[in-house]
């Protein structure tokens, strides 16, 4: 395997770690609602498990309110009780045929909570970026042993890994810096 390819490999996988942690951070509530919150609360639809959006729409009423309208009407209490029995902690209310879940305001104490939740998420993905980084090192080192590389080489690739690793693990940063801006924000 060319070193450009265990190079773009590494800077592969360090992206998706990336992409992943995005996605967790998504899932952790703030004051403000937004559709993606219910992403991952799945349905029973006709004994068959589906995400909410995917047997209703769901909007924004406000700021601090989520709309959710089934598409079949015998599916409100079973999306109001879906929403309910998540760990979201949230409360739906039923009007019609339309679901409303309205954003209850963070305490200071949840906000902290929280905020430890996302380092720790953090972390993880800065452990597996640095665990990308130490296969592909040990990569190098084999192909070093095998003499299908130089010395040269695998210094400036290693260099080369650390400078990714680097970049990566400040882009990290940067999505932990916005997440807790964004649960402080009242």
């Amino acid at each position: 395997m060319p070193i450009a390819e265990i190079r773009k490999t590494a800077e592969q996988k360090m992206s998706k770690t990336v992409e992943t942690l995005k996605g967790d951070y998504q899932k952790v509530r703030t004051g403000r609602a937004h559709t993606g919150l219910l992403d991952h609360v799945i349905v029973d639809y006709y004994g068959s498990p589906l995400p909410i959006s995917q047997c209703a729409n769901v909007t924004l009423g406000d700021a601090r309110t989520i709309n959710v309208q089934p598409w079949e009407k015998k599916m409100v209490p079973v999306i109001e009780k879906a929403i309910r029995d998540s760990d979201l902690g949230l409360n739906p209310a039923t009007s019609g045929d339309v679901i409303r879940v309205p954003m209850p305001p963070l305490t200071e104490e949840r906000r902290r909570d929280l905020i430890k939740v996302v380092r720790h998420e953090a972390e993880n993905a800065r452990v597996a970026i640095r665990n990308v980084r130490r296969d592909a090192n040990d990569h190098l080192k084999k192909m070093l042993k095998a003499h299908d590389i130089s010395e040269d080489d695998e210094r400036r690739a290693l260099e080369d890994l650390q400078k990714l690793t680097d970049r990566f693990i400040g882009e990290v940063d940067k999505v932990l810096q916005a997440k807790e801006a964004d649960l402080l924000a009242i």
